[in-house]
């Protein structure tokens, strides 16, 4: 086993199974990896890049360990106790910010796969910014009825950075105002209102999980 391949084992946290795959423990396992991707190319660029070669090795060993890749809204109802049980090896491929590399590389390598990706997309970035996506290609993405575009926030800011520069009260304004931008323009333009948020960086605390809540 290859070190790049053993790491990706690791990551789905099913290093263990690298023997015989069908052991009814697999099935039974609770836990629901969920792949994060940014942007892809030939070459590594920077630390947020997955190499075409790496992400096809991904693609081979989700099919040899006969994952079923779900829906993550299927995964956020299987934690809710809204949906009974996903399949077994359940795995959610996912993919943030809206580089092009996601319409031009990604979907591309899993067109024949019939797998469905969740994006979360930054609008402000959307048709402005040269490494991100167009609307047409976002919707062209959708139409596909595979991928499901839902919110990275307006346009990415360290959310508890911003909360420890600003007054409580201007912080309440600009948190709702990256919400409610981020939920409007999406829907404005695809069509479809967003239900699902990605946290920027990862970074969130309490009081803004109840904010975008009750948004």
């Amino acid at each position: 086993m290859t070190d790049g391949r053993r790491r990706f084992l690791t990551m789905l946290g099913v290093a263990a199974w690298a023997g015989p795959f069908a052991r009814a423990s697999a099935a039974a396992a609770p836990r629901v990896p969920v792949l994060v991707y940014h942007r892809f190319g030939a070459t590594v660029a920077d630390s947020m890049t997955v190499r075409e070669t790496t992400f096809d090795a991904h693609l081979r060993v989700l099919r040899e360990l006969r994952c079923t890749v779900v829906p993550l809204s299927d995964v956020v109802a299987w934690r809710r106790g809204e949906l009974a049980q996903l399949p077994p090896r359940a795995v959610a491929l996912t993919a943030d910010d809206a580089h092009r590399s996601q319409a031009e590389v990604m979907a591309p390598m899993l067109r024949d796969t019939g797998w469905p990706v969740t994006l979360f997309v930054y609008p402000s970035a959307v048709s402005n910014a040269s490494y991100a996506m167009t609307w047409e290609q976002l919707a062209a993405l959708q139409a596909t009825g595979r991928y499901r575009i839902e919110s990275h926030t307006y346009w990415h800011p360290h959310l508890l950075r911003e909360r420890r520069a600003r007054s409580p009260a201007d912080f309440e304004r600009f948190a709702t105002q990256q919400l409610v931008q981020s939920r409007d323009r999406l829907h404005e333009r695809l069509g479809a209102r967003p239900t699902l948020l990605a946290w920027p960086f990862g970074m969130t605390d309490d009081g803004l999980m109840a904010l975008a809540a009750s948004l």
